[in-house]
């Protein structure tokens, strides 16, 4: 085992191959040493004992770096600052190992959605998938976990500030992943970039329709449902081989899609609650919709909504295919499913409608608007939308439904109105019976 003191020189020397690899060892700092390989190739090393040491304890080596980018004076260095740390109880090679075994963020978001499924409504789990894997992970997800700055975080959160809502969804996805990483040992516990960062503004999108807007989607509603809307191609432009008549050149909209718009107009749910509301959920004799497992309770619990006289109006007119209020395509047959979107119908009605960019969520906003707006308060606004938690351990416990109802009857009537639907306003009760209806 040679031993000299290691330069430029010493490395230029070691230039005719042996059949195996040897090392030269420094005389100023122990355990560094110059390892030469039959390939050629030449690194810088320190080998050492870690703590307790003695003679039982194996010798770790730990690979500074290739020799012809490294000088031999910055090895020394290295090797010095090493063995400080090894002189204080740390283990550099076993470090290097852990560095090089530690979780990147596409691994953590990976594991994050792995875990969430079976807890998570499958809508929230897209919605997280969505970010990790189309924005979070090309942006920074080859980076360690543990090793992302706050700073980065940042600027992530920056580059997206063209779209504040999405930018702070991006945000909260991050500090979920982290909490996560730190409950399961994969960073250190407190550790998360994304906490203290601030979020940007989020501006309200078409909260309150105005009066000439809710005519104006009434009147397209009412047309798609009917006549249906008309093309948009012009008489000249249609070069097919056999041109339809003008009378057929509409689409129509299926009752059941247009039913779903005025369900959402009229009661402020949220979309998948009117698309997997079945049959079975409506309790017509109290006037209810009763949707299970209720998104905002801890617990499995029951929502209840009040039906009011245009939403009884729509459900009582509507034909029953199927379990499910709003029939899609598989109604009727025995792997019948809900319906998915209402994508296409409400993408047609809005442009007839001169409202493009209005977004079916925001007639959740506008039902609780209509409510705020005239003096119901914000308590019944947000009973009515099912804001409130549940007060009671009994499940099939509900609220009042008396004030609701007429707090409900006032602003899903006065939406009708607007938009020129016919409602029976003189009918002293709100249900309607129906033979045979549970």
């Amino acid at each position: 085992m040679a031993k000299m003191k290691l330069t430029k020189t010493v490395v230029d020397k070691q230039s005719e191959p042996r059949e195996a690899r040897y090392s030269i060892f420094d005389t100023e700092v122990t355990g560094f040493a110059l390892r030469v390989f039959p390939s050629g190739e030449k690194s810088w090393v320190l080998e050492y004992k870690p703590a307790p040491g003695g003679k039982t304890t194996p010798t770790k080596r730990v690979k500074i770096g290739n020799a012809k980018d490294v000088t031999a004076d910055q090895a020394r260095g290295e090797a010095k600052r090493l063995r400080a740390l090894v002189s204080l109880g740390k283990d550099p090679q076993a470090e290097k190992v852990a560095e090089r075994a530690a979780k990147t963020v596409k691994e953590l978001g990976a594991e994050f959605l792995a875990s969430k499924k079976g807890k998570l409504k499958p809508g929230s789990l897209t919605h997280y998938s969505d970010l990790i894997n189309r924005i979070i992970t090309p942006a920074i997800g080859n980076m360690k976990a543990k090793s992302v700055t706050a700073a980065r975080v940042r600027r992530l959160h920056e580059d997206w500030s063209g779209t504040p809502t999405q930018a702070n969804r991006i945000l909260s996805t991050l500090s979920a992943m982290y909490a996560y990483g730190a409950d399961h040992d994969v960073v250190p516990t407190g550790f998360n970039p994304a906490r203290r960062i601030e979020k940007f503004t989020e501006q309200a999108r078409g909260d309150v329709l105005k009066d000439d807007q809710l005519a104006r989607l009434g009147d397209a509603l009412r047309e798609a449902e009917t006549t249906g809307i008309p093309w948009d191609v012009a008489e000249d432009t249609d070069r097919s081989r056999f041109p339809k008549k003008a009378e057929d050149r509409v689409t129509r909209v299926s009752e059941h899609a247009i039913a779903a718009i005025r369900l959402l107009l009229f009661t402020g749910c949220r979309l998948r609650e009117i698309l997997h509301l079945k049959w079975t959920d409506v309790d017509f004799e109290r006037g209810l919709l009763l949707f299970p497992e209720h998104k905002l309770s801890r617990k499995k619990g029951t929502k209840a909504v009040v039906l009011n006289a245009p939403a009884m109006q729509v459900l009582t007119a509507l034909p029953r295919i199927g379990k499910y209020v709003v029939a899609g395509a598989s109604a009727g047959t025995k792997a019948e499913k809900p319906r998915s979107d209402l994508k296409k119908p409400w993408a047609l009605v809005t442009k007839r409608a001169g409202l493009d960019g209005t977004r079916l969520h925001d007639l959740r906003h506008n039902y609780a608007s209509f409510g705020a707006g005239a003096g119901m308060g914000l308590q019944i606004v947000g009973k009515l939308l099912g804001h409130a938690q549940p007060s009671t351990t009994d499940r099939y416990s509900h609220l009042d439904a008396d004030p609701l109802r007429r707090a409900s009857n006032t602003i899903a009537t006065a939406i009708a109105a607007k938009m020129g639907e016919a409602v029976d306003t003189e009918r002293e009760s709100n249900v309607v019976p129906i033979k045979g209806a549970r």
